[in-house]
């Protein structure tokens, strides 16, 4: 069986501001009733694949496997990072973890954030391509290009006639606008998608040969990861002394055993708003919209509002993209797209929490977004999954109210336990041990309102916890 890894981490820049570091465009809804990291797992699901292995960080291990559950997902590995390192380091991680629990195994990387629609035809070319892996080769998959995109790399193919693998010619880096027309004329190219097929001792071995300093330290964080609930911890000892290095830059682009499989369905890494303009459907002029927005005499335009409640409305725009977030609003040229990460790297030099903090706050237990905030009070929406539990805790500097307003809380505080429902409200005095739990089956919704000298989310001791958290996290 095959082995589908998914890369699973994100700055959250290019695709700014739905998009933040604290919760990446894969866990977003950009197309259709899935998320993007879950279309991922659904493309390589069936009778000749294993459970993914997923490679995310801290922050994101909970989002995981609740994205996992949402489609029925349940038996997957998901390995933590200490910290983020590029895809070398973690695609080395699942190849050392997967060959000690299954020598041999073939394995099939790819990033959260692509978007694929043919999953069939996808599994069609890994089992095309499967062969050759096996015989000691690393596969990479090509996409048919359809216009000179200058925001991609390259691969040169040997024999453009053939649909099945064949030996890469090489790797081109991020063409100009003149070499990627005649790249496209040629026929000879594809697009690097950035996903690979090989087995874990090839890619060893590949690591071995070109990037030999990555080994050892890797090797340790596999030998002496944790289990940390049903994840596993990459253990940090020199990890974080590894280079920040892209497996093309430190295997791909030196070895002389790649081949190409080519792809010809379609697909996006939806790197930048304009390409989500391009994929968006048409309607007409081409402008794109989503949520609540409308486009009045409009060309080449992507107008999309993400807030609840938030009408959009562009008028005789033309090659303009905006995107309306709660806390946040984007208004570029689409020329300009790929240039947005600039935005947050200013916004972040200035301190403004916008830049990488996403308005809602995703917990294991659920989440929360805050509806206003001043010096001495905020009120904030909490909503509580089914089963899901705030740890037992206390604040130094702020009492809170709670008023359930759908659903049914169990709130302790100090040593009593009461049922709270909609329309109820109670009193968590400062200083108080507290505990809010959602014993029903439906999401339970509730308004808090704190008061006090201190709003941090660290202002917290914690005592008890389900999901064996540790730092300051709010709950």
């Amino acid at each position: 069986m095959i082995t589908p890894v998914i890369l699973c981490g994100g700055a959250g820049t290019r695709l700014w501001p739905l998009s933040r570091k604290s919760y990446p465009k894969q866990f977003t809804r950009l197309k259709g009733e899935l998320t993007l990291f879950q279309n991922a797992a659904m493309r390589l699901k069936g009778a000749e694949f294993a459970p993914p292995l997923v490679v995310t960080g801290p922050d994101f291990r909970f989002i995981v496997t609740e994205q996992l559950a949402e489609i029925g997902i349940t038996d997957a590995t998901v390995l933590i990072e200490p910290a983020a390192r590029n895809t070398a380091p973690a695609i080395l991680a699942a190849a050392l973890w997967l060959d000690q629990r299954e020598p041999g195994a073939a394995m099939v990387v790819m990033p959260a954030d692509h978007a694929m629609a043919d999953g069939a035809g996808f599994r069609r070319c890994v089992s095309a391509a499967l062969p050759v892996a096996q015989e000691g080769r690393i596969v990479t998959f090509g996409i048919r290009p359809d216009r000179p995109e200058t925001g991609y790399g390259w691969l040169e193919m040997s024999d453009p006639s053939a649909a099945g693998p064949q030996p890469l010619q090489r790797f081109v880096e991020k063409p100009a606008q003149p070499l990627a027309e005649q790249m496209l004329a040629s026929g000879q190219y594809l697009w690097n998608a950035g996903i690979f097929l090989f087995t874990a001792p090839v890619l060893r071995a590949a690591v071995t040969a070109h990037a030999p300093d990555l080994l050892a330290p890797v090797e340790d964080a596999v030998a002496a990861a944790q289990p940390d609930l049903d994840f596993h911890r990459l253990a940090p000892g020199a990890w974080g002394d590894l280079p920040n290095l892209s497996i093309d830059y430190a295997v791909m682009e030196k070895s002389d055993a790649l081949w190409v499989q080519p792809y010809d369905g379609a697909w996006c890494d939806l790197g930048d708003w304009e390409t989500v303009r391009r994929e968006s459907p048409d309607l007409g002029d081409g402008v794109a919209t989503g949520g609540a927005a409308t486009a009045l005499e409009c060309r080449n335009t992507l107008l999309r509002s993400e807030a609840e409640g938030m009408e959009l409305v562009g008028l005789g725009l033309e090659d303009i993209v905006v995107v309306a977030t709660p806390d946040a609003v984007l208004v570029a040229d689409r020329s300009r797209a790929q240039e947005v990460g600039r935005v947050v790297q200013t916004l972040k030099a200035r301190g403004a929490p916008q830049a990488e903090q996403a308005p809602r706050d995703h917990r294991p237990w659920g989440w929360f977004e805050t509806l206003a905030l001043d010096d001495r009070f905020q009120v904030k929406r909490i909503v509580v999954k089914p089963g899901g539990q705030l740890s037992l805790q206390r604040h130094l500097h702020r009492a809170e109210h709670w008023i359930v307003v759908s659903g049914t809380a169990r709130v302790t505080i100090g040593e009593d336990v009461t049922l709270v429902s909609e329309n109820q409200s109670v009193y968590v005095p400062l200083g108080a041990r507290h505990r809010m739990e959602n014993p029903g089956k439906v999401p339970m919704v509730l308004i808090e309102v704190q008061t006090g000298s201190y709003l941090g989310e660290d202002d917290i001791i914690r005592y008890e916890d389900v999901y064996a958290r540790s730092g300051p996290e709010d709950g």
